[in-house]
Parts: structure tokens; sequence; C-alpha cells
């Protein structure tokens, strides 16, 4: 096992990732520069440098001093609608500032690099499930900013001596089983998160936005998979990196079938016991019907058999890090 730096570690996905490297055994620090992320989510004994990731002279100090070897990357901005507004800051903080934590990483002779991507870089696909060959079209900021930091990705294993994994992300959802960590953000946009928090008062009602999809419900169904699931990925692929150093992949991280936002929300109501208030709006643009990943490349690929695959444990796990969450903040 060989000493990783997870950047955006105090967030949402890396932290799962820190709690995942950590219960395997594997020496793990964390950058992040706690804008969106939380100190509390590190665990006990994981150091954590507070800084940015385009500060190369941090970097190159936390390479030395952690003797690391492989970088799993989750730092950036996520939020669609905001890189629609906000373009630029989303082509700083997630291709500028990548490019910069690539450089670094290549500087200090790091081999291994594991890459947070998104399925919004297929953008609206015409077929679904979708597969990591399926069109590249993104059609925000947002998913553009994350392929072109896999393009150069791709680039750099070509002309260095370093591998890489793009993990391509459908919908995450759900927290850690045992509520270490889980979905902290404040006025997130996740579905599960929004639901839960309107389930336990502290949103009024939940948004649907669109009702005439090419659905059964007519609502739109996308590929949920459970943070812990996902992070579990990661260790297998730094692992299969690691093992066979002159290759690299990009894989699909989602379970291949899919739920509707009404779906969703009728299993938080029976989760909860209590029905909540459902919103009825217009489509978001640019949301396609369905969004489901073909899982068939991870699963061939490395021994990777999800554990929470069923939307009810998916919501149990997220309202249980909710309820505690209240408790860390003083809410209740």
């Amino acid at each position: 096992m060989v000493p990783v730096l997870v950047t955006g570690g105090a967030g949402y996905i890396g932290s799962h990732a820190v709690l995942a490297l950590k219960d395997a055994g594997w020496p793990v620090a964390v950058i992040d520069n706690l804008t969106t992320g939380f100190r509390f989510a590190i665990p006990d004994g994981v150091p954590l440098y507070e800084g940015d990731i385009e500060d190369g002279a941090l970097l190159a100090r936390i390479f030395a001093e952690q003797g690391t070897r492989a970088v799993m990357h989750f730092a950036g901005s996520i939020i669609v609608p905001d890189s629609v507004e906000n373009p630029l800051k989303y082509y700083h903080n997630n291709t500028a500032k990548s490019r910069a934590l690539i450089a670094a990483a290549v500087a200090a002779g790091v081999p291994h690099f594991i890459f947070s991507s998104t399925a919004a870089t297929y953008g609206v696909p015409e077929v679904s499930p979708v597969t990591e060959d399926s069109p590249k079209l993104p059609i925000n900021p947002y998913g553009m900013s994350k392929l072109m930091t896999e393009f150069m990705l791709a680039d750099t294993a070509t002309a260095h001596a370093l591998n890489y994994c793009a993990l391509r992300y459908f919908n995450v959802a759900g927290a850690d089983p045992q509520a270490r960590t889980g979905q902290s953000t404040a006025g997130a946009t996740h579905l599960i998160k929004v639901a839960v928090e309107a389930a336990l008062g502290k949103r009024s009602h939940v948004g649907v936005f669109g009702t005439d999809y090419d659905t059964p419900d007519g609502t739109g169904v996308r590929d949920y998979i459970h943070v812990s699931d996902l992070a579990a990925a990661h260790v297998l692929a730094l692992e299969a990196l690691i093992a066979q150093p002159e290759r690299s992949m990009t894989m699909n991280c989602g379970y291949g079938r899919g739920f509707s936002v009404l779906e969703v929300l009728d299993a938080v109501d029976r989760v909860t016991n209590r029905t909540i208030t459902r919103e009825l709006q217009g489509r978001r643009p640019g949301d396609p019907d369905s969004l489901i990943s073909d899982n068939q490349r991870i699963k061939a690929t490395l021994p990777w058999v999800p554990r929470y695959a069923d939307l009810e444990t998916i919501v149990e796990h997220a309202l249980a890090w909710e309820r505690k969450l209240t408790e860390i903040r003083g809410e209740g």
C-alpha cells in the first residue's frame, strides 16, 4: 500500500474515499481549502493540509513529507447551474487547478492518479444506458471542465511516467453506513439530500422539475449510486493502477439501473413514514429524460461488488447522517 493524497478530502465524496482508504490500511493525507469542505469530515490521525491544489510549493512539500505515490483528486466545483452562470470559475477551479495538480504530481514523480469525473461529460445522450464510448458532448461548463481534465490526463500519461483512472460518476447519494461522514453542504441540490432535509422539516417542499419526460411516470430517471460503493471503487481502481503501471482506465460508476424522481420521493416517504410535499415545476434546461450507466466495464475490470445498491438503504443512510448533522450543528 502506497501513501495517497486525497484532494478535497474534507468534502462529500472525498471524505468517504478517505474513510475507505483508512479502513483498508492505506497511508492517507488530505489537502482541502475548506471552502466547501468540513474539518469534522476528516478522521482522527489523517493529516490535513489546509491549502489550495494550485499551490505548487505546498504540493511539493506534501509529496515530500508524505512520500506520496498516488493522488485521488476530488477538489473542484460541482453545481451545474452555477457553472453556466460562472463558467470561468469552473474552468479555473476544475481545469486550470487540475492542470497545476497534475504538473506538481509529474514534477514529484507521483506515478498514479485517480480523477473524479462525471456523467455530465456525456451531455444529453441519445441512448441510455450510456457506455464509456458514447459521444462526449457536454452541455455546460461543469461537464466540459471535467472532460478537459480527462484529456489532460490522457496526454500526460502518454508523455510521462503516470497512469490514471477517470471515474465518471452518475448520481451519488447516501452517506457512510456508520454515519462518520455524509453530505454536509448547505443548500445542496442533490435530490436525496434535498428530500431527507424536507422529511426532517428543514425544507418546506421538494421541487419536481419536469413531469412530461419520456419515462414511465413522466419524471426524470437517474442512476443513484451509494457514495460508499463509489469510494470502494476508487480503492480498487488504485490497486489496479499499481498492479498495471502501463495501463490507464476510464470507467462509469453507477449501478446500471435508474429510479424516477417520484420513485425516490416515494422511497423517502416509506423510510420516514411521512409524506413529503412535492411542488411540480417546469423542466430545467438540458436535463435528459433518463441517464443510466452501462457499468459493464467497471465490473469486468475491477472486483467491484456494490454493497448498498438498494434505494431504501441509500435513503436510510442519508437520513441517519442528516439527523447527525443536526446534532453536529446544534440545530435541534
